[in-house]
């Protein structure tokens, strides 16, 4: 949530992909006791990784028509105790959740309700230089605002008091106080500032809940009925569910996410261990991260997404068409369009908060879907474990190199 973690993994996913596949578009598998050929040389590859960046708990579902579905649970719910968790386990999705927002923006355009072109002030007119920065350009990390989650004092305050509930009107406070980091259109930076006014330009235009929207657009249009939007003040999570740790702090983390080599060591040695961040408040994520759901739930998600359903196919063709390289420089790197990344050839998106790390993305073309989930933010050296464990079942699944060129 607080650094560019989609953008960070896409970069090496666009190197990994590129042959066909395929998939079942109905419905996501269930545990197999025969799992596919492909799984036995991925599980203690997957093992392997996961032991090495000392995460307690993850789930991986894929689907793929051409090579079979799999869906399995590694790990312990909890760093102490033999409890297992399972595919039916909840986690927090983090910056997934920008899909949904971005999704409910799309549906809304759609609806004659707003138009992409309009600007920012027209439904916020406290935000700076509102009149020049587009719905658009929210949706596509485009509008130079600054993003709260990066400042220091902010990750203070989640390290001294992870339980505060914070407004949005306390978070945009931040980042209206920061400059920008560049004019309206004319760069390329992941900031949460960007959702968290896309979800309250929800909330204007329909007169409810987020959260409702959420569920009644998406959540049971696509049969999801183990999501939720929690309310702001809501820390649970619904059981099952794993415990989310992370090394480090919010503060020791935020501009390197990486240990000092002698705690890298002792974390390898087991003499140091991650903390628990389960019951951290998630308010300061809200429409930028703050969804819960499981692997099945995700699968179906990913496969409208990608697939249709939840949009026209007008507006479909148009979110896909507008993912465009974050760095014009390296047309062949990352790519990010409207509230959707690509990585090359599946568009998805990733999550990372405290205590949490997840991936989802799917083919459109050839129905692949891959969804991890993970009770970890990151490993000791930095790395998000969700996000090596996809590169390695993507590689797996598209054996050929990727084809250079931009990734839209």
């Amino acid at each position: 949530m607080r650094r560019v973690s989609t953008l960070s993994v896409v970069l090496a996913v666009v190197a990994l992909v590129g042959a066909a596949c395929g998939g079942d578009p109905d419905k996501p598998p269930a545990a197999d006791p025969t799992p596919p050929g492909y799984a036995a040389t991925l599980r203690p590859a997957l093992q392997t990784i996961l032991d090495g960046m000392r995460v307690p708990g993850a789930v991986v579902m894929v689907t793929s028509k051409d090579k079979g579905d799999w869906t399995e649970a590694f790990g312990t719910r909890a760093l102490t105790g033999d409890l297992r968790v399972t595919a039916q386990d909840h986690f927090r999705i983090g910056s997934n959740t920008k899909t949904l927002t971005g999704t409910v923006v799309l549906q809304l355009a759609q609806e004659g309700k707003l138009a992409l072109a309009d600007p920012v002030s027209k439904y916020r007119p406290d935000v700076p230089n509102g009149d020049n920065i587009t719905v658009t350009q929210l949706l596509d990390m485009r509008s130079g605002l600054y993003n709260y989650s990066e400042d220091e004092q902010f990750n203070v305050q989640l390290d001294t008091n992870p339980g505060r509930v914070w407004k949005q009107d306390e978070l945009l406070a931040i980042a209206f106080g920061k400059q920008p980091y560049f004019a309206p259109g004319t760069g390329f930076h992941y900031s949460n500032t960007n959702t968290i006014l896309l979800g309250l330009i929800i909330e204007k235009l329909t007169g409810r809940p987020l959260r409702d929207e959420f569920r009644t657009r998406i959540f049971e249009p696509v049969g999801m009925p183990e999501t939720r939007m929690p309310v702001i003040d809501d820390v649970s999570i619904p059981a099952p569910h794993p415990r989310g740790y992370l090394f480090g702090t919010n503060v020791s983390t935020l501009t390197d996410a990486a240990l000092p080599a002698a705690e890298q060591a002792a974390a390898k040695a087991g003499t140091l261990l991650p903390t628990d961040h389960t019951a951290d408040s998630p308010s300061w994520t809200w429409a930028a991260g703050g969804a819960i759901s499981t692997a099945g739930d995700l699968t179906r998600y990913v496969q409208a997404l990608v697939g249709g359903g939840l949009l026209d196919a007008a507006t479909q063709k148009l979110r896909f068409d507008s993912v465009r390289p974050a760095d014009p420089a390296n047309p062949g790197g990352a790519g990010y369009g409207l509230g959707i990344a690509k990585f090359d050839p599946l568009y998805g998106h990733d999550g990372q908060l405290p205590g949490f790390n997840s991936f989802m993305a799917g083919d459109p073309d050839r129905g692949v879907t891959v969804v991890v989930l993970t009770s970890l933010t990151a490993g000791p050296d930095g790395r998000q474990p969700a996000n090596i464990l996809a590169m390695a079942i993507i590689r797996a699944l598209y054996p050929e190199p990727a084809p250079t060129g931009s990734p839209s």
